[in-house]
């Protein structure tokens, strides 16, 4: 099984909505078996705090399951269990990188493969559309990245 997390700032807006994303794509396409998903966060400002309300709330207008959730920072366990760690933006990379030295390879930023773009924080100006719709790009990009890797 192949394993991927999802990272941002606080763990609270834009990596749980990608991680509840990610799980019902991997529902939706019989995929269970084959890949496993969390989020985490780069810092521990949101430490135990439950997903952003902003988040929930589009998530549910588009039908996505929301599953219990607490933020949570990332750990070296996690660096070594992953197969892929997915930061948000640019900065994320930078504090994911310099928190590890042996897993470089592992880090990738959501839409490097869209000219590097970054998924804004919707923190900052409640733009949770925005961010639903940027992830919608990328979730399928990484669940096939997964699955080329099987093979």
């Amino acid at each position: 099984m192949k394993s991927i997390i999802f990272v941002c700032l606080g763990n609270i807006c834009r990596s749980p909505m990608a991680e509840m994303m990610m799980r019902e794509y991997i529902d939706a396409h019989n995929l269970t078996d084959k890949i496993s998903v969390k989020s985490r966060a780069t810092e521990d400002y949101e430490m135990g705090n439950p997903m952003h309300d902003g988040a929930v709330t589009e998530l549910k207008k588009h039908h996505v399951k929301i599953i219990q959730h607490r933020s949570q920072k990332i750990s070296q366990l996690d660096f070594s269990q992953a197969d892929l760690i997915i930061g948000m933006d640019h900065q994320n990379i930078i504090d994911l990188k310099n928190m590890t030295n042996v897993y470089q390879d592992k880090i990738h930023l959501a839409l490097e493969f869209i000219d590097n773009k970054e998924i804004q924080d919707p923190w900052y100006d409640h733009k949770f559309d925005r961010t639903y719709s940027q992830l919608s790009q990328a979730i399928p990009y990484w669940a096939n990245f997964l699955l080329n890797s099987i093979k």
